[in-house]
Order: structure tokens, then C-alpha cells, then sequence
């Protein structure tokens, strides 16, 4: 460390800067390089699955392109046979990431259009090829399911181990699907946004507690990992507290558990229960609710949200006590086998099980 940086407070700070603008200019740099690759990937796996498509190479085709492309670039390993299997895959779930783009040999036999997917364009060369393979590995055939992770890994900087995680608990399938009265309660924009929040069921599989849980030892267990709780409840959720104190005229009360979501600019009132749910736990978590809005919401913050996370739910019992409520709520599953022993899970019905029973859905 110099002299000047210990002694010349404006030249430590410009050196500081200097250093930060040249960090971000690296990570531009890596940004756009990592695109041009995947740009190059996508219209190398375009020829190759126009050319297979027209032109009997046998089964060795793959074999004899990595060979003849080492030959030329000795130096370069992304030519391996599987990589370009994968390139071809990479073209086929995403066919118009490029638009306008020139195709010398797509008159032989062009590949099936289809529409082009929302955010499509551009966005699949954004992430890094490795995350781009683990995609492709889990949602073949489903370029829409693809693109949701391609996003959420650009939304909330997912590793590739955490997107591994999303991918294995069926984070797309589950997404924005919890039963709310948001479209009635909430403005259109606020309430697809409130929608996309929400999930059924709720993935708790990161908690280990004995056999027969009680409600206390649940709520222990979920704050004992809120780390991995606020990752499951999604991204722009912050952590308030548990047990948030709340006095209503002469009682105390006290919230399950206290969030804030920055997306939304408001706060979500969770209500956790180890039973089927009631419409009486409506009347709880909407006074939670208002109650919230009185003391604690801000003149900028939305209307604040509750979330009822239960045991199981009957469909039709929970659709009707939302659409009696005037408050912005929504009610969701946790997973049960999760919380048991392994050889208790064979022996349990499954939450839709229990709902094809309850409900008449």
C-alpha cells in the first residue's frame, strides 16, 4: 500500500473507484464474451440439426465434427461429441433466439417453427453454458418451463448448484400456483406480480423434526433455516421477525412470521398450521392483516398480503372463504413426506390424495 493511500484521503478514494470501474468493466467483459460463445454454440447446433436432418452421416456424425474441429483447433476443448450434441439441443429448445438470423442451408429442410416464447430473444445468452446444459438436462421438451429457470437464474444469480436445487423441487411447476383472492382484491399488475410470489406446495424438505410435530416445533424447525426458508418463499422477500408483537385494543398478539417483499413494496403476513385448513384461520390472518396496515405500513408501501401455510387444504372450501374476504390473502400446502422418517413415506397418501378426498375438484 503506498504512501498517498494512507495519507491523501481523495486519492484513496479515486483509487477505490478506479478499482471498482475496473471490476465492472471485467465483469462486462466476461458477460459478453460468455454471449458470443453462446451466440457461436446456438448457430453451430442450428447447422448441425439441419444437416442431420438431411444427409445420411450415420451414427459417428457427431465423432467425425469434434475430430475434424480438433484437427483445426487443437487447443479448444468445447468440441467434444457431447458438447455438440448438447449445442444441437441448446438450438432446438430455443429455434428463434436469434431473429433475422441468416440460414444458408435451412432451405433443404427447415426446422419446425413454432411462436417465438416470451423473453426468449437474447435471454438464453445470458447465463453461463454450464447452467444452460443443466436446463436443457431437466426440461427437454418444454421450452417455456426452460425459460422460467433461464429468467430466475438471471432474476436472483443462482449457482448452478442452486439452480440444481430449483430444478429437483419443481420450483416451475409449483410457482404462483397457491389459491388467492389477489385478482379481486389486488390492482392487475400488483396482483399477477402477488400471484408469481406464491407457491403450492411449499417445499420444506430442508427440515429434519420427529415424526409427530406440533405447530411450536414446526415454526422452531422454519426459523431455524429462514435462510432457506426466504430462498423457498422466493426472490425480494427480507426476513422481519417471528413472533411479531401486534397490540389489538387490549390484547397482544402475535405474528407467525413477519416479511417485507421489495418487489412488491409491502408487507406478507405468514400464518403457519400443522392442519387442514379453516376459514377461521382467515379471520386471524386478516386482522393480523389490517392491523399491520394501521401500525406498521408506510404511506408508499402497498397493502399488505397473507399467506396461510397449512397441512392441506379442501380447493373448493378455500377458493369460497377468499372470495369472502376483502383482504389480499392466499392459501397454500407444505409438503407432509417431508418431514418424516423415510420408511413412513411409502405408508402416507400424498397431498393430492387427501385433497381428491376432501374436495370435489
Amino acid at each position: 500500500m503506498s504512501n498517498l493511500i494512507k495519507t491523501d484521503p481523495k486519492y484513496k478514494e479515486w483509487i477505490i473507484d478506479v478499482s471498482k470501474r475496473f471490476r465492472q468493466s471485467q465483469l462486462k467483459a466476461a458477460v459478453k464474451v460468455n454471449s458470443e460463445m453462446l451466440r457461436f454454440y446456438w448457430s453451430l447446433g442450428r447447422d448441425i440439426s439441419i444437416m442431420s436432418e438431411n444427409a445420411n452421416y450415420g451414427s459417428g456424425f457427431y465423432k467425425t465434427i469434434s475430430d475434424d474441429l480438433k484437427d483445426i483447433f487443437p487447443d479448444i476443448k468445447s468440441f467434444s461429441p457431447t458438447n455438440l450434441k448438447y449445442m444441437r439441443y441448446y438450438f432446438e429448445m430455443y429455434p428463434n433466439a436469434i431473429e433475422n438470423r441468416p440460414q444458408p442451408v435451412d432451405d433443404l429442410n427447415p426446422v419446425e417453427k413454432r411462436p417465438q416464447l416470451e423473453d426468449e430473444t437474447e435471454t438464453v445468452f445470458l447465463i453461463p453454458w454450464g447452467h444452460n446444459r443443466i436446463i436443457l438436462d431437466k426440461c427437454k421438451g418444454k421450452p417455456d418451463k426452460a425459460l422460467f429457470y433461464v429468467r430466475k437464474t438471471i432474476e436472483n444469480n443462482w449457482s448452478r448448484a442452486v439452480l440444481l436445487n430449483y430444478l429437483d423441487t419443481d420450483l416451475y411447476e409449483r410457482q404462483g400456483k397457491a389459491i388467492t383472492n389477489f385478482t379481486l382484491t389486488l390492482p392487475k399488475a400488483q396482483s399477477d406480480l402477488a400471484q408469481a410470489i406464491t407457491k403450492d406446495p411449499y417445499n420444506f424438505d430442508f427440515i429434519s423434526i420427529r415424526e409427530k410435530y406440533d405447530e411450536k416445533e414446526l415454526k422452531d424447525a422454519l426459523m431455524d433455516n429462514i435462510g432457506r426458508f426466504l430462498l423457498e418463499l422466493g426472490n425480494g422477500f427480507a426476513f422481519v421477525g417471528r413472533e411479531v408483537r401486534l397490540d389489538i385494543g387490549d390484547t397482544e398478539n402475535f405474528v407467525d412470521m413477519l416479511f417485507y417483499n421489495i418487489k412488491l413494496h409491502c408487507y406478507v403476513v405468514v400464518e403457519v398450521k400443522v392442519e387442514e385448513f379453516q376459514p377461521r384461520d382467515m379471520g386471524q390472518l386478516g386482522t393480523y392483516m389490517v392491523t399491520v396496515n394501521h401500525q406498521l405500513k408506510g404511506e408508499l408501501d402497498g397493502p399488505t398480503l397473507g399467506l396461510i401455510i397449512c397441512k392441506s387444504k379442501d380447493n373448493v372450501k378455500a377458493r369460497y372463504a377468499l372470495e369472502a374476504s376483502s383482504q389480499p390473502m392466499g392459501i397454500s400446502v407444505y409438503d407432509i413426506n417431508t418431514f418424516l422418517p423415510e420408511g413412513y413415506k411409502s405408508s402416507l397418501p400424498s397431498i393430492e390424495e387427501i385433497e381428491a378426498e376432501l374436495s370435489e375438484e
